[in-house]
């Protein structure tokens, strides 16, 4: 038996259900959703939005690795220099990565998380 292809067409366009409220969120009303595309127990992929405002994060026994569909972020970690991304710009925030998102207009990005 062959295994299927696991897809998600417009991406742009889907449906990834309602926001709620960032955790993390330094700014009130920072909100977002996501929807899961695939995952195992290594690996999980899907689709993430976030509306403007600004969060903390940290990766703790991961990496994610993220295409930005729509929108702009600027991403500020200790130690270097903020750096804008944009539609089309893909980054790595590798395990043990922190730093602050600040998001500039509602962020939508491809994710694929890989677990240490």
């Amino acid at each position: 038996m062959a295994t299927p292809t696991v897809a998600h067409h417009d991406t742009a366009g889907a449906d990834l259900g309602p926001k709620t409220d960032k955790p993390t969120a330094t700014v009130p009303g920072t909100a977002e959703s996501a929807v899961a595309i695939w995952e195992d127990d290594r690996i999980d992929t899907g689709l993430w939005e976030c509306t403007p405002g600004a969060f903390t994060a940290t990766r703790v026994g991961y990496t994610e690795i993220c295409t930005i569909l729509s929108g702009s972020v600027t991403l500020e970690v200790a130690g270097a220099e903020p750096e804008l991304f944009v539609a089309g710009d893909v980054m790595v925030t590798p395990s043990g990565w922190e730093g602050t998102w600040i998001v500039h207009e509602t962020l939508r990005k491809h994710y694929t998380i890989i677990k240490d």
